[in-house]
């Protein structure tokens, strides 16, 4: 029992195989929560196991990497029963535990940070954002009028994309208001604009495991999640405290307060457009400056962040791998000049922040990791940037990157865009 496949005894994680295997190959394959849990736990281990342990690739991210495009690879060649897949990607799309997943990662991470190094971490974080996302810019262009794709071609269809902030928020909208202003229709359009995003997310879970790898040999250029030097603050203490002093009720009460701030988030989206999962991070940065949450319950907050951290990744990582990862539309940007431009554009993004994160007085590599966080494919792809460079205590600045990132490309883009068509 002291065997595991990631957090799974083995001998459960064999139960679990084959039980699975028994109802899939039953006409009626349940849908009820506990026999998802246990697919998505047997599944999402496995795969994850599998990409921890192939040299090379298990020192750049293996492990998320083969969670997440392993069973995208399956689905579209039939591996995968069309069974499971089908009451995977249901349970995945109505349930939406993504953000059950970033809500308790982001708020247990900010309740375990010192106030002052959460102030500046914000404030410092934007300069090498935006210092990438400008060199991206102008390289990824370059590079792509290079190869002869054209510059208007490979700035809006390939390199815009990749910095637009996922599917949801980033290329749905971009293809609709590329649809209103260049007369197009939006199918075609949102054709084009999703292999870059897919692509884009890929190489940055590539390079941020990389990374990681340079910051095991490198060990004075990261701060193993932390983005400034000497930041030790709530964190450690709170985790030194939790043997003697953590409490279910405190646990309980932490979760229901994560839950909470993302419910108080989607209020304030109908609101005011303010993407949830950003206006709760910002609700539990406020909450924890104004000190309105207990010792203990951030103490909590810490417990279920790490829980999620460990028990829950990999399992979403296949539902998204399955679910939300179309391999057919990985291929399509895989034609040379496409790659090379998606490739110069993610890695200038992410050099960028690592030069300019040091400029800053930021560890450059954990800077660089957020940095990639803005190629990614919004929320899955920062879960899977994250685990690729073992830093999910940095989910919150990951948001800002994706979220905010995201939503001023993708508006500066089309308000540019509008003004040089008409």
């Amino acid at each position: 029992m002291e065997i595991r496949i990631g957090v799974v005894p083995l001998p459960v994680h064999l139960v679990l195989l084959a039980v699975t295997v028994y109802f899939v190959s039953t006409p009626k394959v349940p849908t009820e929560i506990n026999f998802m849990i246990g697919v998505l736990a047997v599944c999402g281990f496995t795969c994850g196991e599998l990409g921890k342990r192939i040299p090379v690739v298990r020192d750049i991210g293996g492990g998320a990497v083969f969670a997440t495009f392993l069973p995208s690879c399956l689905v579209f060649y039939h591996v995968i029963p069309p069974a499971l897949v089908g009451v995977v990607t249901d349970f995945t799309r109505s349930t939406n535990f993504l953000y059950l997943f970033i809500a308790c990662i982001v708020v247990g991470s900010i309740f375990g940070m010192d106030r002052n190094v959460l102030l500046r971490g914000f404030l410092r974080i934007f300069v090498p954002l935006a210092a990438g996302s400008i060199a991206a810019l102008l390289v990824g262009t370059l590079v792509g009028t290079a190869l002869g794709l054209g510059a208007r071609h490979s700035l809006l269809f390939v390199v815009i994309p990749v910095m637009a902030g996922g599917v949801g928020e980033g290329a749905i909208p971009l293809a609709l208001g590329y649809s209103d202003i260049l007369h197009e229709p939006q199918p075609a359009l949102f054709g084009q604009v999703l292999p870059p995003v897919m692509v884009g997310s890929l190489t940055a879970i590539l390079i941020a495991g990389a990374l990681n790898f340079l910051g095991k040999r490198r060990p004075h250029l990261t701060g193993e999640g932390r983005l400034q030097p000497n930041e030790h603050g709530d964190m450690d203490a709170t985790a030194e405290a939790i043997p003697t002093s953590m409490d279910v009720n405190h646990l309980a009460a932490a979760g229901m307060t994560a839950i909470a701030l993302y419910l108080v988030g989607m209020i304030l989206y109908r609101l005011v457009g303010v993407p949830p999962a950003v206006a709760m991070l910002f609700l539990a940065v406020l909450a924890k400056l104004a000190h309105a949450v207990s010792p203990p319950i951030q103490a909590g907050a810490f417990v279920v962040y790490q829980f999620f951290a460990k028990a829950v990744t990999y399992p979403l990582l296949f539902a998204i791998g399955v679910a939300l990862t179309p391999w057919d539309k990985l291929v399509q940007a895989l034609a040379l000049p496409n790659l090379v431009t998606i490739v110069a554009t993610v890695a200038t993004l992410i050099g960028t922040g690592f030069v300019v994160g040091r400029w800053v007085g930021l560890y450059p590599v954990d800077a660089a990791i957020v940095n990639a966080c803005h190629s990614g494919q919004g929320g899955t792809g920062d879960v899977a940037i994250l685990t690729a460079a073992n830093r999910m205590q940095l989910m919150p600045f990951a948001q800002i990157a994706t979220r905010i990132g995201g939503a001023i490309t993708v508006l500066l883009t089309l308000v540019i865009l509008a003004r040089a068509s008409g």
